[in-house]
């Protein structure tokens, strides 16, 4: 079983493993506790299930796989633990001082996020690690004692240690784990050295103030959920998805729940990956868009980037600098843009804006009827004809056309424009900023999207896909099955993954090649037992190796991957050529005399994974069919006016269909919309594939 927290809908799949059967459940996400809503999914499944088969039970769950928007909307919304923090003494207002970056040169009412830890709370205490690992000044016993009294007179719910160079010696947080341990021994504890093992100091301890400030929050929702599952007679193992695209253990990940920020958006990318390596095709653009907001990632080869530092939080919704760092792995998503919730405005220049506001589940765009007077995104899709009010969700929830309509006229009379043209300017600026942002971030990873298939997930992704696709002169567009809930097909497709750093900084030349063997072995100890807690046969896992590299004297990383062998000199000439083609690849040529360095050493445990297949356990159609059940007016950009075109039910289509476009394909979760001329054909898999006409695209 997969359940997928939203910012607008709460996804749940749950997979018949031996027959690849699955059944869909999805609900409106309720913000103000989480679990209700997954509560809902869970029941609608097991009803689904008992109804397919009575000797089906909640008994018969082996395992729930979990992603959670808990961590992001925790920080966005700052609404997390109260959090003292350790540091060393002269370092107190690090997270006050920052970077010092200003994000944006021009603008002179520049805001810049708060520090999670106020600067009261910070605490700071004698004793200094070298940056080569050695101690430089011990800590003094009755100071750290007199430390932790004035810790337990304040109410802190969670303790953050950030030490200086703890990555290269985590001796002295060790040190004040085990006092507060003895002295406080129900207070959380974050320590940078288990966090986030890195240099860079500000970065590390953002880190480990963000994983103290949500852990309280996450073990105690982690902790409510397992109670609801045993109350369903659900006694399964729990795993809950990680950023970096694997899973682990649900007690591991209540320890260092900052892991968990990207879950839901780094399934969908595997589900992307999945549906596109299940028909050969591996070089992908990962289109997510749900209802808040829209995510893509770019997968080379089979294999999504991985990035271990990024932001959250951001003041500026789309300003590199505006958020707090954080230094976790995770698969290399950007935000591209707004989401089926995001609301559109008239800007101060009198233009129109859509986002970064967003009505999310409550109360929901207009047309939901829940209370929304703001017109949105899922609002001007309904006024272009792309959804259709009778069907949303199956026909579980019918859409207002007519509150829709007149917020959009109220809208649009203040531009001049009709309900339709507004709606139509709505989807074009939103898919056009969606496809300049998805062009950068191909363009920077050093990528021509013209060579990549689109594929779309999400509730909203595959309303918008064909015309982003378009916009990035891309021809194939992919929509997978069950695409509106993606995120719970790659969590099925997900595998344990565990990582762990070795901070080196030394030139190639000069590698410790027996040291680093031995602390390898060490760490590939650790994180075994971290993937065996998680399910996986340990006898089976891949193990690779990520090295930090650049030349002497430059300040940021290149990331250089190799099979985890036998750690000794001979490996230096394999190291220099994978950097050398790596370097190539991003920047077009070589740094002439360059001198090489490592500065740190990932090795990641993954168990192998397969891709999967799947087909419906409930029947999804009266019979199967290649006949549109209706048509109806969609509006058609290249037209720039409404046309009629066939409807049809995606799942009444057998394999082997074969249909020329425009059109629309209806499903409980999604809708597929398709306004330009095209060639289409379903997979065996489910999967649609489009072909948009040369002309299109040219």
């Amino acid at each position: 079983m997969a359940v997928d927290i939203g910012g607008t809908f709460t996804d749940g799949i749950t997979e018949d493993v031996a027959r690849g059967r699955i059944w869909v459940g999805k609900c409106l996400t309720t913000p103000e506790d989480p679990g209700i809503g997954v509560s809902d999914v869970i029941d609608q499944m097991l009803l689904q299930m008992k109804a397919a088969a009575s000797a089906i039970s909640p008994a018969s769950i082996r395992d729930i796989v979990h992603a959670t928007t808990l961590v992001t909307n925790t920080l966005i919304e700052r609404r997390g633990a109260r959090v003292a923090m350790i540091l060393t003494a002269g370092t107190r207002d690090l997270l006050e001082i920052a970077r010092e970056v200003r994000y944006d040169l021009y603008d002179l009412d520049l805001e810049l996020p708060a520090p999670l830890v106020a600067l009261d709370d910070c605490f700071e205490l004698q004793g200094r690690i070298d940056a080569d690992g050695t101690e430089f000044q011990t800590i003094d016993g009755n100071e750290l004692n007199e430390l932790l009294g004035s810790i337990s007179t304040g109410d802190y719910e969670a303790v953050a240690v950030c030490l200086l160079h703890a990555y290269a010696n985590d001796r002295h947080e060790k040190m004040v784990e085990a006092a507060l341990i003895q002295h406080l021994p129900r207070m959380r504890v974050s320590l940078s050295s288990r966090v986030a093992p890195l240099p860079r100091e500000y970065e590390r301890a953002s880190t480990v103030a963000a994983n103290a400030y949500v852990q309280p929050l996450v073990a105690d929702y982690l902790n409510v959920l397992r109670g609801e599952l045993g109350r369903k007679g659900i006694e399964s193992n729990l795993s809950v998805m990680l950023s970096s695209g694997g899973f682990t253990s649900a007690e591991a990940a209540a320890r260092s729940p900052i892991q968990l920020l990207e879950s839901g958006p780094a399934a969908g990318v595997l589900s992307a990956n999945n549906a596109g390596g299940s028909i050969g095709e591996a070089q992908l653009l990962a289109f997510d868009m749900g209802g808040t907001t829209a995510k893509a990632c770019v997968i080379a080869d089979g294999e999504p980037g991985i990035i271990h530092s990024f932001e959250t939080a951001r003041v500026k919704r789309f300003k590199k600098g505006s958020g707090l760092p954080i230094l976790v792995p995770s698969i290399d998503l950007i935000e591209i843009g707004a989401g089926g919730g995001s609301i559109a405005a008239i800007s101060a220049l009198g233009t129109l804006a859509i986002g970064p506001r967003s009505a999310g589940s409550v109360p929901g765009p207009v047309c939901y009827g829940r209370g929304g007077v703001e017109p949105t995104v899922t609002d001007a899709d309904l006024i272009l004809g792309y959804l259709d009010p009778l069907r949303f969700l199956g026909g579980e929830m019918t859409l207002d056309l007519a509150a829709t309509q007149d917020a959009l006229a109220r809208l649009g009379k203040g531009l001049g424009l009709s309900a339709m043209q507004t709606a139509w300017g709505i989807c074009s600026i939103v898919n056009e900023n969606m496809a300049n942002a998805a062009r950068v971030h191909i363009a920077e990873r050093g990528f021509d999207p013209r060579r990549f298939a689109l594929v779309a997930t999400g509730g909203a992704g595959p309303v918008h896909a064909v015309d982003v696709a378009r916009r990035l002169r891309i021809s194939r567009i992919l929509c997978p099955m069950a695409a509106g809930a993606g995120s719970c097909i790659g969590l099925l497709a997900a595998a344990p993954r565990a990582e762990r750093n070795l901070p080196r900084r030394a030139p190639l030349s000069n590698v410790e090649w027996n040291d680093v063997d031995q602390q390898l072995d060490l760490l590939r100890r650790d994180a075994a037992a971290e993937l065996s807690s998680a399910g996986a046969d340990t006898a089976n896992v891949e193990w690779s190796l990520v090295l930090d590299m650049r030349y002497e004297g430059q300040g940021h990383n290149v990331d250089v991957t190799l099979s985890y062998e036998t750690i000794d000199a001979g490996l230096a000439d394999t190291i220099r050529a994978l950097f050398d083609q790596r370097y190539c690849h991003l920047f077009g040529g070589l740094v002439p005399d360059g001198r090489l360095e490592i500065v740190n050493w990932r090795l990641i445990g993954t168990s192998p994974s397969m891709l999967k297949q799947f087909t419906w356990a409930d029947g999804r159609a009266e019979q199967m069919t290649d006949r549109p059940r209706g048509r109806r007016d969609i509006f058609l950009p290249l037209e720039n006016n409404v046309g009629m075109v066939d409807i049809y039910d995606r799942y009444s289509l057998p394999a082997g269909t074969r249909l020329r476009g425009p059109l629309i394909l209806e499903e409980r979760e999604s809708t597929f919309v398709v306004p330009f001329p095209c060639d289409l054909l379903v997979h065996p898999n489910l999967t649609i594939d489009v072909r948009l006409d040369e002309e299109v695209v040219r």
